[in-house]
């Protein structure tokens, strides 16, 4: 395999799951460097096992996931943590813990004997609670705040790590749509600024949306993959989630948006034909 032909960080052809349950056979898949990408799917698809697999939180039993030219494997923890920065779907912060030190963490793939807090760290850390607005929080513990409050901590020490490459597991979840929205803005200025992104979403308008690269999976496979203008169709749509729907442009973005179409209570027929 010549790594100068493929982008900085790529599964090729891996097995995936857990104990012995295979969710991915032979699934080869490439995060285009400088993108976007956002992988959907339906529920227990594979999302978050290939978000895994990529972030090396588990081996595949076959194959390979590369980061720049060799397996994420053969690199030490902390090495890896220094390339890529991960959101998991789910975190647990220690009892006790203040915002600001939680966020801190982050900084901790920079740290060394030979290189202590510095006023750099403390500048990332100042950075990523401003950008997530959770400095006014600083000083609360965390098991003190909402569930919405709690993720915008847990991305905020994310970005304070301050990687080339960001994963991210469903980091929507929780927050209400207008948080929601800002927090969609934010990785877009984080991609804008040379960030290459990969996050699981489940709303498939913010996909379209906010994606420079979509990557649509079912069964533990890719179906589809590209931009969102291109692949997003009503077919693909129903192909994956079994939803009947038309596509229309955006009227904001022209990008490709998803109406589901759901029974017509009207008494005139059909939705689908009406």
């Amino acid at each position: 395999m010549n790594a100068s032909r493929y982008s900085r960080l790529h599964a090729s052809r891996v097995t995936i799951g857990y104990d012995r349950r295979v969710i991915s056979t032979d699934l080869s898949v490439e995060v285009p460097d400088d993108s976007f990408t956002v992988i959907v799917g339906p529920n227990a698809c594979g999302k978050s096992t290939l978000l895994r697999a990529l972030s090396r939180l588990i081996a595949p039993s076959a194959g390979a996931v590369v980061l720049d030219g060799k397996s994420i494997h053969e690199y030490r923890a902390k090495e890896v943590a220094r390339r890529v920065g991960l959101l998991p779907q789910s975190s647990l912060a220690p009892d006790g813990i203040r915002v600001a030190d939680l966020v801190a963490r982050g900084r901790y793939p920079h740290q060394s004997l030979l290189r202590p807090w510095s006023q750099e760290d403390e500048h990332a850390v100042a950075e990523a609670m401003e950008a997530t607005e959770v400095d006014d929080l600083a000083g609360r513990l965390v098991d003190e705040l909402s569930g919405g409050q709690r993720q915008r901590v847990w991305v905020a020490m994310a970005l304070a790590q301050q990687t080339p490459l960001l994963l991210l597991d469903e980091p929507t979840t929780f927050l209400d749509i207008a948080h929601q929205i800002e927090l969609l803005e934010l990785f877009t200025d984080l991609h804008e600024r040379g960030s290459t992104l990969v996050a699981v979403l489940h709303d498939l308008n913010h996909a379209a949306r906010y994606a420079t690269h979509l990557i649509a999976m079912k069964d533990g496979a890719v179906v589809a993959e590209g931009a969102p203008s291109e692949i997003v169709t009503a077919e693909l749509v129903e192909e994956i989630f079994g939803l009947p729907c038309v596509v229309v442009p955006d009227p904001i973005t022209g990008k490709p948006n998803i109406v589901p179409i759901g029974r017509d209570r009207s008494g005139r027929g059909s939705a689908r034909t009406a």
